[in-house]
């Protein structure tokens, strides 16, 4: 059974894998619906048949198989071929932008010329595979190679020093608009060496529009993922709103020259020479904050959340701060804030949670199963573990200022393994942005 706003989905996925399992609809939604509704809906017709949906179930689970379903087709899209038609190059612009191949905004046309430019970024193959994506994840996942994402970062506008650093987030397989009826962002963190030999912003302004490179690599993310991962809205990609950080995807570097703290990909087993990319999933930036360890737990034992995750992106002051209060590393102010977020049971289910840990608490689902059985007066924890809770250090230090995300990290990936041998190929005069204004000692912008 799956709702009628996702019978072509799951027709179209039931074709591609040569299946023929039987389908009934209920009405759509069923989020946020009352129990009266959801019975109605039991009770009354698939909204597609216009036949009593029970009826349906029953007969499909009793009715022989037929010879079809038996021996189905399978029915996929064809390959797009490697190169587009000859024209101008209004034309052929015209062709990525009417063909959905595209973010909406302008790109640079991936030549032959310029994908082989872009290809001396790296010393992998150009027919080397990649990876494999699709931004739906029961349907089959399509295949890229090395050529295939150097023509991605043409399109962005990157140049051939930031191929490897692209190669390593393609290389995640993890795509940047994950479908779900609900509108996820994404944030792409990138730590090591390789940060600094590309000039990516770690400082002042880094998750602005500031940066060349912080621009083109958040950006190429989204084009791989609406390219090889076929995102179409309201075919393959389902959010209701969607969500404005798909453009850039938050990408930054992490400041670890200011940070007093291990890097990221230090603490996920990295070593501290190693360039790393560490990709975020979640929903929410759910505020902008100031002060120390104890606001930070105040504030996600009051802000409501759809996870239990909790990444709070620090200016390096902050994490000063958060040296002066005592505490050595990361993982002790993560601990801390677990112990110290505590709020009343009753407030937790009835005032912020979300129905979905309700209903995972209804299925027996643990931990949410123990806490709901909890007297509405005991206090407990909505983040149950350090692990819940990542810190990034970015920014400038000109406000010991912090932002509270809800996202949840999910993997990490090598750049180096993309590196020429030969080392980073920049060009003669490397493009760059104006560098933003550092601060230091407490000056900023006096010479």
């Amino acid at each position: 059974m799956v709702t009628a706003r996702f019978a072509n989905f799951v027709e179209r996925d039931a074709r591609a894998r040569g299946m023929r399992p039987r389908f009934s609809y209920p009405p759509y939604p069923v989020v946020g619906m009352s129990r009266a509704v959801l019975r109605e809906y039991i009770e009354g017709n698939n909204p597609l048949t216009a036949r009593p949906l029970m009826e349906e179930v029953i007969g499909a689970l009793t009715q022989p198989v037929t010879e079809e379903e038996k021996h189905p087709t399978i029915v996929r899209k064809p390959q797009r071929p490697r190169l587009v038609a000859p024209g101008t190059g209004e034309d052929i612009y015209r062709q990525f932008v009417e063909n959905g191949w595209t973010d909406g905004l302008p790109i640079v046309l991936p030549t032959e010329d310029r994908v082989a430019e872009m290809l001396t970024g790296t010393d992998h193959a150009p027919d080397e595979v990649v990876g494999r994506m699709l931004i739906t994840p029961q349907q089959e996942k399509h295949e890229y190679t090395v050529e295939k994402v150097a023509a991605i970062a043409v399109m962005a506008g990157a140049r051939p020093e930031h191929l490897p650093v692209i190669l390593a987030i393609a290389a995640a397989q993890e795509p940047s608009l994950p479908s779900s009826t609900t509108s996820f962002g994404r944030m792409v963190v990138v730590n090591g060496p390789i940060r600094n030999e590309i000039d990516m912003n770690c400082g002042t302004a880094a998750l602005s529009p500031f940066n060349f490179a912080n621009s083109v690599i958040g950006r190429a993310w989204t084009l791989m993922s609406i390219n090889f991962g076929d995102a179409r809205a309201g075919e393959t990609f389902m959010a209701s709103l969607g969500h404005n950080l798909n453009y850039n995807n938050m990408c930054f570097g992490e400041n670890e020259e200011l940070s007093v703290f291990e890097p990221f990909h230090v603490q996920k087993g990295f070593r501290a020479d190693e360039s790393v990319v560490s990709i975020f999933r979640g929903w929410n930036v759910l505020n902008f904050g100031i002060g120390p360890a104890k606001e930070m737990a105040h504030v996600i034992s009051t802000f409501g959340s759809m996870g239990p995750s909790v990444t709070f992106v620090v200016d390096p002051l902050v994490a000063k701060s958060l040296r002066s209060e005592g505490f050595q590393t990361k993982r002790e102010v993560c601990k801390w804030i677990v112990e110290n977020s505590k709020v009343p049971a009753g407030h937790y289910w009835e005032g912020q949670q979300s129905g979905f840990a309700k209903r995972l608490a209804e299925q027996g689902v643990e931990p949410f199963a123990s806490l709901a059985k909890l007297p509405k007066d005991a206090l407990i924890a909505p983040r149950h573990s350090p692990d819940d809770i990542n810190i990034l250090v970015v920014g400038g230090e000109t406000n010991p200022m912090w932002i509270t995300t809800d996202f949840i990290y999910t993997r990490s990936a090598a750049v180096d393994k993309w590196r020429p041998k030969c080392g980073i190929r920049r060009d003669a005069k490397p493009l760059r942005m104006p560098a933003a204004v550092t601060c230091k000692d407490g000056l900023c912008g006096i010479p």
